[in-house]
């Protein structure tokens, strides 16, 4: 089976998992616990912390372990959004949103930027809804279906430009790992999730500049500086630690040569069969494409009994007759129905790409002469 849905979720890291594996069989302590093997426990858990941050950010950020992307989105929208107006993009995956779309019960006003035709946020429309009243701002990093960029260090410094205490967030899962990434001091809040990169389900982490005072969303024990309570997922924080330092190893080679495949896969595709909405500099790790008046989810069912795994966009949003995020960027009907999103993982071959093609391809014919 040739999988190229990848942005959904990754396959298991087994080196990062064997790795971690002691900590759920021996040392498997409660790292609160007083006694010596408690404190080692807690020992290996700063260390964790301290890696997974110094990937991305210096000694001016700490980071919070959650239980994925989703927790970390929801802990800095319902944190910070207390009043006034808060902005997103139309582009912002649904654990961000969905969050937007509460405030209102909440008394905060959600104002959302439209996108470009790439899924990147006009970024003039974005900085036109920013005013006095502003307390809030969140701008996806990495556009999880059209795998647009947006320049979030900039971004955020002209947003803090027109209003320095607003507190701007940036949902970084499929940027972790995939991208280079450097927080800059204008960045106070950033999500990222350790099953994109080869890790477990149910990790991940909010990001936060010192400077920033988060409010928690979960309470009880005390845990994570009194910021997100219950005892610390051990087993997947060590396991998320040793995937993202075997990913970040060849962070650029890995992009350098996904970008090739990316490129390649999208020459080797049919036209005009399909229309491409990714576009060419967004992340090597995401081809998003539209077989124009076919169905993405019949083609997806054939390309699975083919031996092709295939996304139809977010796997969040799957319940949804089309893609929130790329009907924003403004497709119409027949592009929105044919939408498949590819997406790569460091283990993706060229071998891979090639049948990919070939087998998409195929589908897509035999899909359109059957219908027309």
């Amino acid at each position: 089976m040739i999988y190229l849905d990848n942005a959904a979720t990754a396959p298991l890291n087994e080196k990062a998992f064997l790795r971690a594996k002691d900590f759920i069989t021996e040392y498997f302590y409660n790292p609160s616990a007083r006694y010596r093997g408690g404190d080692e426990i807690a020992r290996k858990l700063k260390s964790a912390r301290k890696a997974v941050l110094s990937n991305i950010a210096n000694d001016g950020f700490d980071l919070i372990f959650t239980s994925g992307g989703t927790e970390a989105d929801n802990q800095a929208v319902f944190s910070s959004a207390r009043r006034g107006n808060a902005v997103a993009t139309a582009g912002e995956h649904s654990a961000v949103y969905e969050c937007f779309t509460q405030l209102k019960s909440r008394g905060v006003e959600p104002r959302f930027a439209p996108l470009n035709r790439d899924g990147s946020v006009n970024e003039s429309e974005l900085l036109r809804l920013i005013d006095e009243k502003t307390t809030f701002v969140s701008v996806v990093h990495v556009n999880n279906e059209t795998g647009a960029v947006n320049d979030i260090c900039a971004i955020a410094k002209k947003i803090k430009s027109i209003n320095p205490r607003i507190v701007f967030h940036s949902d970084g899962v499929q940027a972790y790992g995939k991208i280079p990434v450097r927080l800059t001091q204008d960045i106070d809040l950033y999500s990222i999730s350790a099953h994109k990169i080869g890790a477990l389900k149910g990790t991940g982490a909010l990001v936060k500049n010192k400077t920033c005072n988060l409010q928690p969303l979960i309470f009880g024990g005390g845990q994570e500086g009194n910021l997100r309570s219950g005892t610390e997922n051990t087993f997947g924080i060590l396991c998320f630690c040793y995937a993202a330092e075997d990913i970040l190893q060849n962070l650029r080679e890995n992009g350098a040569r996904l970008t090739q495949y990316r490129e390649m896969l999208w020459e080797l595709l049919e036209k005009p069969l399909f229309e491409r909405i990714s576009p060419d500099d967004g992340s090597p790790y995401i081809l998003s494409v539209s077989a124009i008046g076919l169905k993405g989810e019949v083609l997806q069912r054939i390309l699975w009994d083919n031996g092709v795994v295939v996304g139809t966009g977010s796997a969040c949003s799957s319940k949804k007759p089309h893609s929130r995020v790329i009907e924003a960027c403004g497709y119409g009907a027949k592009t929105l129905d044919g939408v498949l999103r590819l997406s790569f993982s460091p283990f993706t071959t060229q071998e891979e790409i090639k049948r990919s093609a070939f087998e998409i391809n195929r589908a897509a014919k035999e899909l359109k002469e059957r219908l027309f």
